[in-house]
């Protein structure tokens, strides 16, 4: 199999990281390997006719056409193994991906939200539930709108460009949008997602391997697009844990990271009643951001 990859190498896709990413990668590869076989195949036909039936050969045009069915049985071919790898292999995985969310009280949350020309996060504290945001309380200061009058906001964290995930634990990012269609999209995790203005669409992935992976958008948004990037992080629990203290402590709240049964480095377990919808659902029917 490491033989086969090496063609996704050669076009320069970044190494896999997430739990699900293998089976995107055989698809590709089984993708370019057809096309492969087929472009050798169909040129190698071109240059059969150009010295079958030069004009040498045949000073004389033929009227007849194709006599074997040999050609309707190729495009057959080719047609039938399409059809399998678009039924029988990618959309049942593109079904996984949308239906088959792992509990959220088991994963990590987090709300991204995209702007010409940068990524903003947004994940629960301590109390595992996120605060209000409304989009007339954005600000130069306040990019995502939260309301600090609201008690589920105060130990709210923030960050922008850069976002952290343990390792081994399952991330749902809920993608939004503040201006025009961007794409969330994480080539070393092998998923994207468009963030729509006015809609809250959600993706997961499982993070395997520690390091840094390139955030980037992948929708033309304007004219800093190529320059709409950020970071993905992926932690061990201690390091996550660590960047957590750290951004809580910039956003001021001094109190340490909960105390977890279950591996630490995320908020507790609890229900969102702070989920955007749109971002910031506000409780006075006020548009939210």
């Amino acid at each position: 199999m490491t033989s086969l990859a090496l063609i996704n190498e050669l076009i320069g896709q970044p190494p896999n990281a997430s739990a699900h990413g293998y089976q995107i990668d055989h698809i590709i590869e089984f993708c370019h390997w057809f096309m492969g076989a087929l472009f050798l195949g169909w040129s190698a036909f071109f240059v059969y006719v150009l010295l079958r039936f030069r004009k040498g050969r045949n000073p004389v045009a033929s009227h007849e056409g194709v006599t074997s069915g040999i050609s309707t049985h190729l495009e057959f071919a080719v047609v039938l193994i399409e059809a399998v790898l678009l039924i029988g292999f990618a959309v049942p995985l593109w079904a996984k991906r949308v239906n088959d969310f792992p509990p959220a009280k088991d994963a990590i949350l987090v709300h991204a939200v995209g702007q010409q020309f940068n990524w903003n996060f947004h994940l629960p504290g301590p109390d595992g539930v996120f605060g209000r945001r409304a989009i007339d309380l954005v600000t130069n200061t306040n990019p995502l709108g939260l309301d600090p009058s609201d008690p589920a906001s105060k130990d709210d964290l923030t960050a922008l460009g850069e976002l952290h995930v343990p390792i081994d634990r399952n991330v749902i990012i809920d993608v939004s949008s503040k201006d025009v269609i961007h794409n969330f999209c994480l080539p070393g995790m092998r998923i994207a997602q468009d963030a729509i203005p006015g809609q809250i669409i959600p993706m997961w992935f499982k993070p395997i391997k520690t390091g840094q992976y390139e955030v980037v958008c992948g929708q033309l948004c304007g004219l800093g697009h190529y320059g709409m990037k950020g970071m993905l992080v992926v932690d061990t629990p201690e390091d996550y844990q660590a960047w957590l203290k750290e951004r809580m402590e910039l956003s001021g709240t001094q109190s340490a990271p909960p105390a977890l049964a279950r591996p630490p480095g995320e908020p507790p377990p609890g229900p969102t009643p702070g989920s955007v919808a749109p971002p910031g659902a506000p409780k006075t029917g006020k548009p939210g951001g």
